[in-house]
């Protein structure tokens, strides 16, 4: 059965999670995380996908992009994986694949939305118990965020930038909404809207959405209720 189409609309960003097969590391040290840091920012160059967040856990990496054309980000995302995981091989000297399949994503309305997936993606490493805080975490856009890095690997959203006018108010409102944590329900809906591929947007936008590209754009429900599969 053929691969359904990624819903994709320029200028909208996009939640993406790409996870190891069988859940195995894809970073053993540093060195593989600067270098695929290295690779991203090279399909960014070259595809014009932007990186809004991203953290780089042990086995999966969460990011928040957006891209001006339809198909850039599938493009950025499979050069920069397929460089990654011949260069992951060599140095480590295995062979096979290293990802589960292709990346997961679904698409982001702004506003409100786009905060709770900057949050849910920095928030990571606390959720599996990595550390106590986020900016315990190093492999993570929370830095910038927070007003204490200038990564070249990050471009603020603009939901981010209207938080303040300048870094400190961004840096102090982002802090306080980062701190007051997801309820249980919230971290539900944005996996579900992320491992379903739908649109994590108001019903409007979801309308629009599955009119412009003739694909359900709402999460949909599935026989009887049933836990909701982690994302990490």
């Amino acid at each position: 059965m053929p691969r359904q189409p990624r819903l994709e609309i320029p200028g909208i960003p996009m939640h993406v999670v790409q996870r190891g097969v069988n859940r195995c590391a894809i970073f053993l040290d540093d060195e593989d995380r600067h270098h695929y840091r290295r690779l991203l920012r090279q399909a960014c160059g070259r595809f014009g996908m932007r990186i809004h967040a991203f953290v780089l856990m042990d086995n999966h990496v969460h990011l928040f992009v957006s891209a001006n054309q339809v198909g850039a980000v599938s493009a950025a995302m499979r050069l920069s994986g397929q460089s990654y995981v011949q260069a992951f091989n060599a140095r480590h000297r295995r062979s096979g694949t290293l990802w589960q399949g292709r990346f997961k994503s679904c698409l982001v309305q702004t506003d409100h939305y786009a905060l709770t997936v900057l949050r849910y993606i920095e928030r990571n490493p606390t959720r599996a118990r990595m550390v106590a805080h986020p900016e315990d975490y190093r492999w993570s856009s929370v830095h910038t965020h927070l007003g204490r890095a200038l990564d070249p690997l990050v471009t603020p959203h603009a939901v981010y930038l209207n938080l303040g006018a300048n870094v400190a108010a961004r840096a102090q409102a982002y802090s306080g909404w980062l701190r007051e944590g997801q309820t249980q329900g919230g971290e539900d809906a944005v996996r579900r809207h992320l491992i379903q591929e739908r649109a994590l947007a108001n019903p409007r936008l979801q309308a629009i959405v599955e009119c412009a590209l003739g694909r359900p754009a709402a999460c949909r429900a599935r026989g009887r209720p049933r836990m909701v599969p982690r994302a990490d």
